[in-house]
């Protein structure tokens, strides 16, 4: 990757989790030395204008926000970039149940990625729900599931994953053209 070049850090939220989370990886991808633009996924973000992507949205009914999804169809016309993905959902995955609906949350999401765009890495990770905002099936759901109000996100597990983003950025650079 051209060292000049920004690593886009782009997210799509509906509350501002995902946007919290988004800001943390930015800010783990600048302390490793690469320049880096962390903005919210929209018509005005062009995929061209950076050389790697970051990108994560808020999940709705097992399916990313339309913001990230037109940004993924936009950047997969385009030549290939490294590119990594991040949801933030309502559900820590501990315990048998909601391992398998976190897996297939994951699954879901990815049939909704464009064929053609080849993600180095996706994960999931938990963010904060406020319970005041969700209806009433809503909140049923969540304690039926074993969900918690609040914030839930696992700031050293998102810190782990921004340092293997980076690390994945610098085994490229340390790659490229005329290295050994």
């Amino acid at each position: 990757m051209d060292t000049a070049t920004p690593v886009l850090v782009g997210y799509a939220t509906a509350a501002g989790s995902t946007r919290g989370v988004a800001e943390r990886i930015a800010a783990r991808l600048r302390e490793s030395g690469l320049p880096v633009a962390c903005l919210p996924l929209g018509p005005d973000v062009q995929p061209e204008d950076f050389g790697a992507w970051v990108l994560g949205s808020a999940v709705h009914s097992m399916a990313w926000l339309p913001p990230a999804i037109d940004f993924l169809q936009r950047a997969a016309g385009l030549p290939a970039r490294p590119c990594w993905a991040f949801s933030v959902g309502g559900l820590s995955p501990d315990g048998p149940l909601r391992r398998r609906m976190a897996a297939q949350e994951v699954r879901r999401v990815q049939q909704g990625f464009p064929p053609h765009l080849a993600v180095r890495d996706h994960r999931l990770f938990v963010g904060a729900l406020d319970t005041s905002q969700v209806n009433a099936a809503g909140r049923a759901f969540w304690r039926v599931v074993g969900g918690r109000p609040g914030d839930q996100r696992d700031w050293p597990a998102i810190d782990r994953w921004a340092s293997e983003v980076a690390a994945g950025l610098g085994a490229r650079e340390r790659t490229g053209p005329g290295t050994t």
